[in-house]
């Protein structure tokens, strides 16, 4: 499966399983969203569980908020994770908030699907990275997958989660894996292991991290699409590095990154969004707090840089194999 129908398997496995699991967004009904992860739900579901929504976020999320209350678990799509920013409010102060402030009579079994990240020419309001609003938010999931197995496995679990679940999907890699390469043809997920998924019921924890790549030399925190940019500098530069995909930003599966940099003294952190209070400074801190005595290098940051996201200069400023190569080098040098 490629991860755009992965994420349409999910959906259809939860929505068979559970009649209170209703899909709905901007065009996601009749035209299968725009990029196609709702095709055929609509017709095989019904319109009472799989509808398209007016152009308003907030309503969206709001309406989903509501549904879920009340025991629906909705999982709704934002178009682009760009156009989640009407709906913060909607997120933050009341889905996030839900349970805690009804001191658990309710809770927000909510999954919001967005398309986030750039490589696809899609300049400022097509391109952006959000993750870190989201996991500052307490009562939040904040989720990323970076191949069709896990994005499918992780969906099922955002959808079963009695929490609020923001899953972010890296739309360059909806049809294959992405090294940063930009000038190669794609590589599609049939020619892939991990585009290897089973048809039925199967879920991935939430809070789980996976080693995406062992090795000894020096410790690669990613997640999304820069797993796979990671994985080409190290190849290409013949270093040893472990790379942890961390799929879940939060929770985040602290005991895993922890294991292992004791291992190999050495880490390097590496995200699409821009730098300044991106994820990666968190990740930064956790690592310097807990094995400040094991590192035998300053922690190295590969990010977007602080500005919006320039169509003109993608290749500029998205985080490629070169500039992480470069990073590692210093780390190992150091």
């Amino acid at each position: 499966m490629t991860m755009i129908q992965a994420l349409r398997s999910a959906q259809d496995v939860m929505m068979e399983r559970d009649d209170n699991v209703v899909v709905f967004g901007q065009d996601v009904g009749y035209f299968g969203g725009v990029f196609r992860v709702t095709e055929g739900l609509q017709k095989k579901y019904g319109k009472s569980r799989v509808f398209d929504a007016p152009i308003s976020e907030s309503g969206i999320v709001g309406a989903a908020i509501g549904m879920a209350a009340y025991g629906l678990r909705p999982c709704i799509e934002i178009q682009f994770a760009d156009y989640i920013y009407p709906a913060y409010d909607q997120i933050v102060s009341e889905a996030a908030r839900l349970r805690f402030r009804s001191a658990g009579d309710f809770t927000a079994p909510l999954t919001i699907r967005t398309p986030c990240g750039g490589g696809i020419y899609g300049g400022q309001t097509h391109s952006q990275s959000p993750e870190a609003v989201f996991a500052h938010v307490c009562g939040l999931r904040t989720v990323m997958p970076s191949n069709p197995y896990d994005a499918k496995g992780l969906l099922i679990s955002a959808i079963e989660n009695d929490d609020p679940v923001i899953f972010l999907e890296p739309k360059r890699l909806y049809n294959g894996p992405f090294d940063g390469h930009h000038d190669r043809p794609v590589v599609p997920w049939s020619q892939h292991p991990m585009g290897e998924v089973p048809e039925g019921y199967y879920n991935v924890p939430l809070d789980k991290a996976a080693i995406f790549r062992p090795g000894a030399e020096l410790t690669v925190l990613a997640y999304g699409t820069m797993v796979w940019v990671c994985e080409a500098a190290a190849r290409e530069a013949g270093i040893d590095a472990e790379i942890i995909d961390l799929r879940s930003l939060w929770p985040l599966d602290l005991a895993t990154i922890v294991e292992s940099v004791k291992k190999t003294g050495r880490c390097v952190v590496v995200h699409e969004a821009t730098r300044t209070c991106g994820f990666g400074a968190e990740l930064v801190s956790l690592v310097q707090e807990h094995c400040f005595y094991h590192l035998e290098a300053p922690i190295e940051r590969v990010t977007g840089w602080d500005t919006p996201y320039p169509h003109a200069q993608e290749w500029a400023y998205f985080p490629g194999p070169a500039r992480v190569a470069q990073a590692f080098k210093r780390t190992l040098e150091a």
